[in-house]
């Protein structure tokens, strides 16, 4: 044997010793709204676990779900809970568990304007039905007082794509609205009255930084990132409200959890709870016929709930109540 084949064996040797310590891949997708500390997650999960890699696809928590129920995926998630008739097109019945909570913004683009306006759950209703047209309409500006509001067309910008966040949003546009209860409705995707569309919340938040004088709805650390000013929202208890990490803990405080953990906290009844908050899921199969990917994201949700909730707040996300994280680690073990 000459000495270049013995080279060549060599190499090959390698490249095969290299293919059979590949990484244990996990694919998941969904939700856009809680990305930002899902990727920091798995980032950090694989830094502790180098031998699996969770790839994680932000395409929208109706896309998520879709995948889910295809059985492209090994995971979803998503910023609305499955309904009962999603949940019985399953193959296996996914568990849900909540991962962090946020809120979502009413975040503008008003030049001039550097503090945070004021909006009620009529006006924000009003301006996406397209009823409220002008920024200096004499709706807005009765809870504004002082601020010098522009004279210019309001530009709305909505969610292109099905959308968590857009079921949050529009749920509670329900509670507060009838006129849009009746006329668009609670959907992670609605016939919208009036707007543009962005795709992803990273999408709604660039149109609004593109175009002044618009308004969108985005998690709260897309508007930090962009700069971007956002809206004080009226509360259930006539109390206006920015939204923040002690904000968003408010609502959760004030609603009881669910055995299956699908509950909905928007129009909390907190005096300091922030109208527009929620919990975001999770999807993960009751059933894992691959024992390795099994043990990853059991081992994942672990270190989810006893490690990565202390970095949430950074990120402008409130961790799970203590009571929660318990109930969670429970029902870790019915996955099979």
């Amino acid at each position: 044997m000459t000495k270049f084949v013995v080279i060549g064996l060599a190499v090959i040797s390698a490249f095969a010793g290299t293919a059979s310590a590949a990484d244990l891949l996990i694919n998941g997708a969904g939700a856009t709204f809680p990305e930002p500390i899902y990727q920091e997650w798995f980032s950090q999960f694989k830094a502790a676990n180098p031998s699996v890699q969770i790839n994680y696809q932000a395409i929208g928590s109706g896309a998520g779900i879709k995948q889910l129920t295809e059985g492209t995926v090994d995971f979803g998630a998503s910023d609305k809970f499955m309904s009962d008739e999603q949940l019985g097109k399953l193959k296996v019945k996914a568990l849900h568990f909540p991962t962090v909570l946020g809120a979502v913004v009413l975040t503008y683009n008003l030049p001039g304007i550097n503090t945070p306006i004021n909006l009620t759950g009529p006006v924000i209703a009003g301006i996406f039905l397209g009823d409220i047209k002008m920024w200096n309409d004499a709706k807005i500006a009765a809870v504004n007082k002082g601020v010098a509001l522009p004279a210019k067309p309001i530009i709305v910008v909505h969610r292109s794509d099905g959308s968590g966040t857009s079921f949050v949003f529009t749920e509670y546009l329900s509670k507060v609205s009838a006129d849009w209860k009746s006329k668009v409705g609670t959907n992670d995707a609605v016939n919208w009255p009036v707007g543009m569309g962005g795709k992803g919340t990273a999408g709604v938040a660039g149109l609004v930084k593109q175009n002044p004088y618009s308004i969108g709805y985005v998690e709260l650390l897309y508007a930090k990132q962009n700069k971007l000013g956002y809206a004080k929202v009226e509360n259930s208890s006539k109390q206006f409200i920015e939204a923040s990490v002690e904000s968003v803990t408010a609502a959760a405080a004030g609603v009881k959890m669910t055995d299956d953990f699908r509950v909905s906290i928007t129009n909390g009844s907190g005096k300091a709870a922030y109208p527009i908050s929620t919990y975001t899921w999770l999807l993960i199969p009751s059933k894992i016929e691959d024992a390795g990917k099994k043990k990853a994201l059991v081992d994942f949700l672990t270190w989810m709930l006893k490690t990565g909730q202390k970095g949430a707040s950074a990120k402008d996300y409130a961790p799970l109540p203590a009571s929660v994280v318990a109930s969670e680690l429970k029902q870790i073990a019915l996955i099979k």
